[in-house]
């Protein structure tokens, strides 16, 4: 059972513009399905399954290009997402996603991993397309 996954997208910005916008939780809504709103340290996610209103506590380090997020859910349950932009050139950048599963029993996994993996697909993309519309 496949237990993350990496994804990455080129993106045609400078690495101090990529990585400001993705470290900034409320942006999290113009590029992700799932983030609807972002305010004061918590989110409201909507999924296939519902909404829920979540913790959300972002950990970036600019000098290291990482950008962490970690999700706390109303039955104490978090969620971690980790991130890295890195720079490929003066005016491109790389961000790496790794995409860990989400906090739901064992036998629910593989098919939320591989649901949340097609999601990430598109979400990238759409992010790769506003940092480049926005030069």
């Amino acid at each position: 059972m496949k237990r993350f996954d990496v994804q990455s997208v080129g993106i045609q910005a400078p690495f101090g513009k990529a990585y400001e916008f993705i470290v900034k939780a409320d942006n999290l809504p113009v590029w992700t399905e799932a983030f609807k709103s972002v305010s004061n340290g918590r989110a409201r996610l909507a999924t296939p399954h519902g909404a829920v209103e979540i913790g959300l506590r972002v950990h970036g380090s600019r000098e290291a290009g990482t950008i962490d997020w970690e999700m706390v859910f109303p039955d104490g349950s978090v969620a971690w997402a980790y991130s890295r932009v890195i720079p490929a050139s003066d005016d491109r950048s790389v961000y790496s996603f790794i995409l860990m599963p989400p906090p739901v029993p064992l036998e629910q996994l593989e098919g939320a991993l591989e649901q949340q993996s097609q999601t990430l697909r598109k979400e990238l993309s759409k992010l790769g397309e506003i940092l480049r519309s926005n030069q």
